[in-house]
């Protein structure tokens, strides 16, 4: 029987937080092996464990995983979080491409220069609030049904409610006009494995405030 996955990344969300928070809806446990240093990343690409030199690195099932979409594909086709057929599949699929494109966004933003910030959280908001929620908000309406896809939980709705924790946090209100996001984000966190996922202590990580995003930098820029 194969152990628990465990990820190799850094100790913040970056590119391994929507991992994280798949796997915890999924009820999969899993274990972290956090890089601290220039030279843990630099053992991982010397030992051959990363195909093109990069992180997030998941090891699940015999396998050696990279590349955050394909990781995440893996999980969501493993725990039936992948709809019922290739067009659920392909909805799922460009819904999720959705919310990474306004997650890269967010992602990125601690680890702007100060200079920076400001105009990039009215890019966020903006988005958020012009584009991508609407376009959920819609797809919600539309079908009447209770998850994005074939109303049941898929990978996109996990996504989503992520995206939505993230933004919230630089935009309380974000959701002021999206009453059925509200909805789902609810449904969603009310899920016992996300419920458990987000409460206190649980390997959901915080903020990236200024000690992670140093941290952060010391690893992966030279």
């Amino acid at each position: 029987m194969a152990g628990k996955p465990i990820l190799h990344y850094f100790d913040g969300r970056g590119r391994m937080e929507p991992i994280r928070w798949l796997l915890a809806a999924a009820g999969e446990e899993f274990e972290e092996k956090l890089m601290k240093t220039p030279e843990d990343l630099k053992k991982l690409r010397n030992d051959g464990s990363l195909m093109f030199q990069q992180v997030p690195m998941v090891e699940i099932d015999g396998m050696t995983l990279v590349q955050t979409r394909a990781i995440l594909n893996y999980i969501a086709a493993k725990h039936n979080l992948y709809g019922k057929d290739i067009k659920e599949r392909a909805l799922i699929d460009m819904y999720s491409e959705g919310v990474a494109d306004l997650n890269e966004m967010v992602m990125y933003y601690p680890f702007l220069p100060p200079g920076d910030k400001d105009g990039r959280l009215t890019q966020i908001k903006e988005k958020a609030r012009n584009r991508y929620f609407p376009a959920f908000e819609k797809v919600l309406k539309s079908h009447g049904q209770d998850y994005l896809v074939g109303n049941r939980l898929s990978k996109a709705d996990v996504l989503l409610t992520e995206l939505i924790y993230h933004t919230e946090e630089l935009d309380s209100t974000v959701l002021a006009n999206f009453p059925l996001l509200k909805a789902l984000r609810t449904r969603v966190s009310n899920l016992p494995t996300v419920k458990k996922f987000l409460q206190p202590g649980s390997q959901r990580k915080p903020f990236d405030d200024e000690n992670r995003v140093e941290a952060g930098k010391k690893i992966f820029i030279k």
